[in-house]
């Protein structure tokens, strides 16, 4: 399994602010699928992030939130 680095921003259509990370994970060998990526960062990153901002009485729906992937490489760090 091969380290892998991402940046990425992370932006929801209701809640006004953008999360602007990095998102680490193993993949074996092969290239970076850009889409299956950004499925990934999003259930595993970005939901949890939105969620913690909006607290628990507000309901996020994952088609409100787009993820963008600006860099992604393997990881020698």
């Amino acid at each position: 399994m091969t380290p892998h680095i991402a940046h990425f921003t992370a932006r929801h259509r209701i809640v006004q602010v953008v999360q602007n990370s990095i998102f680490i994970w193993h993949q074996e060998s092969g290239g970076v699928d850009p889409e299956l990526l950004a499925e990934k960062i999003r259930r595993e990153a970005a939901i949890p992030f939105f969620r913690l901002l909006a607290g628990s009485g507000y309901p996020l729906e994952e088609k409100d939130i787009v993820v963008t992937v600006h860099r992604a490489e393997a990881f020698k760090g």
